[in-house]
């Protein structure tokens, strides 16, 4: 089935707060080639309505996109077999790598915290073939259904790491990055998107560095360590983090915004997600944070960073 738009419009969700009793989802369609958009649609939940869900169902739904995104997209729904188990890649090839495999996948690690589902989301629109690296492979699923494929597993842990791996080519990660430091379990990706907080951790004044400097640490040892790998690599370094609707803002791109500035979560998983079409020869760091640019052409924009990045 074909997307609810034409090709040229690229489709993103945003939650707001409706009034007291009610939950509604809003898709925003954006134009490739302007700052138009348009509202597709509002679907709204009372707690008057009788249906088979809590509000609370109903709102985790939505903040997940699973039913939502198969009702629209026409992906059938994936039936869990009795005792839950999940037919995924982790429970096939257990003891040989592919030969020849075809990589053509995009793994997100930590994909069931916050800023991985919305990274999830915004690959699903783009029709990415996408690995999930996660805890809890049945609430993906349930969530997103055929469009993820599960790996149950940590990063930290190297062997789950490198099952999730086989057949992927770029990695997508926000949060820790653990065993992705190591050569051998990554080797064969061909890029890594690196969400860091380095910036954010860097304010300055007395009490930020007290409350900050553990995490500045462990942010720039993990930059350090995606470098280290040789792999292209882009590393966001993304102003605080806001659980606000994306879309209100524009961006900015300057050295040292981040440190200032903040962004909302849903805006920096879409720039993770731009990040995978313009891998860089060797690295690429930047800052990002809200501004007043509306990004027409990302090509452009990432174009422009390759020159003047930090």
């Amino acid at each position: 089935m074909e997307l609810p738009c034409a090709s040229r419009w690229d489709v993103r969700h945003t939650l707001w707060k409706a009034p007291s009793g009610s939950s509604s989802v809003r898709l925003t369609c954006f134009c490739s080639h302007s700052s138009r958009r348009r509202h597709l649609s509002v679907v709204t939940a009372s707690k008057g309505r009788q249906n088979n869900f809590s509000l609370g169902d109903q709102l985790l739904d939505y903040i997940e996109g699973g039913p939502k995104l198969r009702k629209w997209y026409g992906a059938p729904d994936q039936i869990l077999r009795d005792g839950g188990d999940i037919e995924s890649s982790e429970s096939t090839n257990e003891g040989s790598e592919p030969i020849d495999e075809i990589r053509d996948a995009v793994l997100v690690t930590d994909a069931d915290s916050m800023t991985g589902q919305l990274v999830l989301l915004a690959l699903i629109v783009r029709r990415v073939r996408i690995r999930a690296l996660v805890r809890d492979g049945k609430e993906i699923v349930q969530a997103f259904g055929s469009y993820v494929e599960p790996v149950v597993g940590n990063v930290e842990d190297a062997r789950s790491l490198k099952k999730s791996l086989r057949g992927v080519r770029a990695i997508v990660c926000s949060n820790r990055v653990g065993a992705l430091a190591d050569k051998e379990v990554v080797r064969g990706v061909e890029h890594i998107v690196f969400l860091s907080q380095f910036a954010a951790y860097s304010n300055a004044g007395v009490l930020a560095a007290l409350l900050n400097g553990n995490a500045r640490r462990q942010a720039e040892e993990d930059e350090s360590a995606i470098i280290a790998l040789g792999i292209p690599c882009t590393i966001i370094r993304c102003a605080s983090l806001r659980d606000e609707p994306g879309g209100q803002k524009g961006f900015e791109f300057k050295k040292g915004c981040a440190r200032k500035g903040a962004i909302s979560r849903e805006d920096a998983a879409l720039v993770c997600v731009e990040a995978l079409s313009f891998p860089p020869k060797e690295v690429l760091i930047f800052e990002v944070a809200s501004g007043d640019d509306l990004v027409d052409d990302w090509g452009a924009v990432f174009n422009s960073l390759t020159r003047t990045a930090v």
